[in-house]
């Protein structure tokens, strides 16, 4: 006798495709430099979370959490968020940890997918067919580009029904082990942020330490020495204290390190760092 029990299901498959093309076609907008694309996640889950949260504070909480920072290629986010409303749907409030994390994990690798095949693989391969064939007089390339991105809002919603598919999947399996999940991805995500810290965040000086003949430079000589990556750790370190205070918004620190970054520039303790 099969005793497992199967998650109820609080969205229909309409509710569910609503979200969808929500998404689909808002995913670009309300893009801005604090939260990227958090707006779009926000707006698109708005009508399935308040069906699965009837209680004003969780409804609130569980926007709140999609108002956090976001971004990704838009057709790799049909699977993330899908993956997300399934959680949600299944585990209510106790998922929004885990939703999070998952999302913070998820968005850097599947973007790196994401941009491989649908900004640079799919439009180089078309676009040159289709511009082929319209130096030779022929709108044949040209209508198959728009039939194929017609073919691509199709693609694009079996993504989303692929992810919704995997989350139910996922909160089915773990059960009471959603805590562990969620402690899983959370490291998973702050691993992604690490590596991003090391590889995207660029601080350099270029002054020099220098007594009698000895001269060294601080960034080769000592920062580096200390810590490869030590001065962007620092910025980050920084950023991340002052994300904690009210009075810092992240607005006013992205203007904070701009201004700081042109009077360093201005008077040479900042500078770019010479390529090898």
């Amino acid at each position: 006798m099969n005793s497992k029990v199967e998650p109820k299901q609080i969205l229909t498959a309409k509710e569910r495709k609503s979200m969808y093309r929500r998404w689909i076609f808002t995913a670009g907008l309300g893009y801005n430099f604090e939260t990227q694309q958090a707006p779009s996640v926000a707006f698109s889950m708005a009508k399935a979370l308040r069906k699965i949260y009837p209680n004003d504070d969780d409804y609130i909480a569980a926007m709140d959490n999609h108002y956090k920072y976001f971004n990704i290629t838009p057709q790799m986010g049909n699977v993330v968020l899908g993956a997300t409303l399934a959680m949600e749907e299944k585990d209510g409030i106790k998922a929004i940890d885990a939703v999070q994390s998952l999302k913070t994990s998820l968005m850097g690798p599947l973007s790196g997918v994401g941009d491989s095949v649908f900004w640079i693989l799919f439009p180089t391969v078309m676009g040159s067919i289709a511009g082929y064939m319209a130096l030779q007089g022929n709108p044949t390339g040209a209508i198959i580009w728009m039939l194929l991105y017609v073919l691509i809002y199709f693609l694009k919603m079996w993504l989303f029904k692929l992810g919704y598919d995997s989350g139910t999947k996922l909160i089915t399996t773990l059960g009471s082990r959603i805590s562990a999940f969620t402690d899983a991805v959370s490291v998973m995500g702050l691993a992604v942020i690490g590596t991003l810290i090391a590889t995207v965040v660029k601080v350099y000086t270029p002054l020099t330490f220098q007594t009698g003949k000895v001269k060294l430079g601080l960034q080769t000589g000592i920062f580096d020495k200390i810590m490869p990556g030590l001065l962007p750790v620092c910025l980050a370190g920084l950023v991340y204290w002052l994300l904690g205070k009210k009075s810092w918004t992240p607005t006013r620190i992205i203007l904070a390190v701009i201004v700081f970054s042109l009077v360093g520039a201005a008077f040479g303790f900042l500078g770019i760092a010479p390529t090898k």
